[in-house]
C-alpha cells in the first residue's frame, strides 16, 4: 500500500473502532454516561479544598487534612446506606437525593466561615457526593447487557477522567476569581446532572417476582431477599471487595505518597504536576482501545495483570531519579488501572443478586472510601518511620499478594455471564427475568 493510501485507511480504521467502541448501547446509558460527565467537570471542591483552607482561609495544613479526612468519613458512612436506598427506593430517586443534597452542601460550604462548620459541612458534602455511586453502577448495570458491560463500565470511566481533567484546569482560572465561585459553579453543574436524571433516566431497577400471577397461576419463586448481611456473609464477593481495597490503597498513594516523596527528592509541585498528568492523559487516549481489546478476555487473567502492574508501577517509585522516570512509574500503573477499572465493575455485576445491586454496589464503593480515608495515614507513617523506599516496596508486595488473591478467587469462573441477568429499562419482564440473578 503507497503512502497515499495508507493515511485515509490508517483514518478509516481509527473511525471504524471508534464506532464499535461506542455502538450498540442503549440510549439510557448515554443519558447517563452524559450525567456522569457532567458531574465530573463540576468536581472543583474536593480538588481545591486543601488549597482553599490553606491559602484563602489560612487555616493550617493539619487542619486542612482534618476536613478531608471528615470528607473522606462521610463517603463511608454514606456508601452502605445509598446501596440499601437504591434497592428499597430505586435507582432513580437515590441519584436524585445525593444530586440535589451534593448542590445544596457544596453551595454552603462555600458560606461557611467558622472552622467547626466548614469541617461539619465538609463531612455532609462527602456523604452527599459519595451516595450517587451505587445507585450510578447499578443503574448501568441493569440497562447494558452482560457482554457489553465491561465497554460500558470503561466509557463511564473515560467520562470520570475526561471530567476531571477538564474540571482541574478550569477550576485553577475560576479560583483566580474567588474560591466561592468554584463552590456555586460545582452547585450549578450536579443540579444539571440531576435536571438530566429526572427529565431524561426512567426507574431501571428490577421488578420482583410475585408466586402467582393475576390468575392466581405460578409466575415463578420469589426472589430471596438481600440484606447488608447477605452481602457480608457472600464470602466471594466479600473476598473481592477486600481485594481492590487493597488495589485501592496503591492508587491513593499517587495523589498522597508520591507528591511527599518527590518533594523530599527536590522535585517542585510543578513536577509533580508533568508527573502525574501522565496519568489523566493515557486513560482518556488509551482507555477504550484498551477495553475493545481486552473485553472478551478471561477476567482473571486481567485482574492478575492489572495488580502486578499496579504494584510493580508503584514499586519503581524507589528507582526515580527524575521527572521523566517517575513518569514511567505513572505509565506502568496507569495501564493497571486502565484494564482493572472496567474488568472489576463487571466482575461486581456479575457476583451481585440481581435484586441487591445497590446493597452490593454499596459496599464495593466502601472500599474505595476506606482506601480514601486510610491511605493518607497509612503512607504518612510508613514514610516518617521506615522511609520513602519501605513504602513503594510494600506496594510491590500488595500488588503481588492482590494478584495472588485474584489468581486464587477466580479458579472455575464461567468466561462468559448468562444474559439472565440482564433487564433492561423497557424491556418486558418475565417471571424468569425478573427472578434470575447474575452469579455465576
Amino acid at each position: 500500500m503507497s503512502a497515499s493510501t495508507s493515511g485515509p485507511a490508517r483514518r478509516s480504521g481509527i473511525r471504524r473502532a471508534a464506532l464499535e467502541s461506542v455502538s450498540g448501547l442503549p440510549r439510557q446509558f448515554w443519558w447517563l454516561w452524559t450525567s456522569t460527565l457532567i458531574n465530573r467537570l463540576g468536581a472543583f471542591v474536593a480538588t481545591f479544598l486543601a488549597l482553599y483552607l490553606t491559602v484563602e482561609r489560612g487555616y493550617s495544613a493539619s487542619y486542612a487534612g482534618l476536613v478531608a479526612a471528615l470528607h473522606g468519613l462521610g463517603g463511608v458512612i454514606s456508601s452502605v446506606g445509598a446501596g440499601v436506598m437504591t434497592d428499597r427506593l430505586g435507582r432513580r430517586p437515590t441519584m436524585l437525593i445525593a444530586q440535589l443534597s451534593t448542590a445544596a452542601s457544596v453551595a454552603l460550604l462555600g458560606f461557611m466561615t467558622d472552622p467547626v462548620a466548614i469541617a461539619l459541612v465538609a463531612g455532609l458534602v462527602g456523604m452527599a457526593s459519595n451516595a450517587s455511586r451505587p445507585a450510578v453502577q447499578a443503574m448501568m448495570a441493569d440497562l447494558v447487557a452482560p457482554e457489553d458491560r465491561v465497554r460500558a463500565f470503561a466509557l463511564n470511566y473515560w467520562a470520570i477522567n475526561l471530567g476531571f481533567a477538564i474540571s482541574s484546569t478550569a477550576a485553577g482560572l475560576i479560583a483566580e476569581h474567588g474560591y466561592l465561585a468554584l463552590f456555586l459553579g460545582e452547585s450549578t453543574l450536579v443540579l444539571a446532572c440531576a435536571l438530566v436524571v429526572f427529565w431524561k433516566l426512567p426507574e431501571s431497577r428490577p421488578v420482583v417476582s410475585t408466586p402467582g400471577g393475576p390468575d392466581g397461576t405460578a409466575t415463578g419463586p420469589a426472589p430471596a431477599p438481600v440484606s447488608m448481611l447477605t452481602v457480608l456473609r457472600d464470602g466471594r464477593f466479600m473476598t473481592v471487595v477486600g481485594l481492590n481495597l487493597l488495589l485501592a490503597l496503591l492508587f491513593q498513594q499517587a495523589y498522597v505518597s508520591m507528591p511527599v516523596t518527590m518533594g523530599q527528592d527536590g522535585f517542585s509541585s510543578a513536577d509533580f504536576g508533568l508527573a502525574i498528568g501522565v496519568n489523566g492523559v493515557l486513560v482518556v487516549l488509551l482507555q477504550l482501545p484498551v477495553t475493545r481489546f481486552i473485553e472478551h478476555r478471561s477476567p482473571a487473567l486481567l485482574l492478575i495483570g492489572s495488580a502486578l502492574l499496579a504494584g510493580y508501577g508503584f514499586g519503581l517509585t524507589a528507582l526515580a531519579g527524575s521527572v521523566a522516570m517517575y513518569a514511567v512509574a505513572v505509565t506502568v500503573w496507569t495501564l493497571g488501572e486502565i484494564i482493572n477499572s472496567p474488568t472489576q465493575m463487571s466482575l461486581v455485576v456479575r457476583l451481585s443478586p440481581l435484586h441487591g445491586r445497590g446493597r452490593y454496589q454499596g459496599m464495593y464503593s466502601l472500599s474505595w472510601s476506606v482506601a480514601a480515608l486510610a491511605a493518607p495515614l497509612l503512607g504518612g507513617v510508613v514514610i516518617d518511620r521506615y522511609g520513602a523506599d519501605a513504602l513503594w516496596a510494600g506496594c510491590a508486595a500488595v500488588g503481588t499478594l492482590a494478584a495472588v488473591g485474584y489468581g486464587l478467587l477466580l479458579r472455575g469462573l464461567p468466561e462468559q455471564e448468562s444474559g439472565a441477568g440482564a433487564v433492561a429499562a423497557g424491556t418486558p419482564k418475565t417471571a424468569e427475568t425478573a427472578a434470575a440473578s447474575p452469579c455465576p
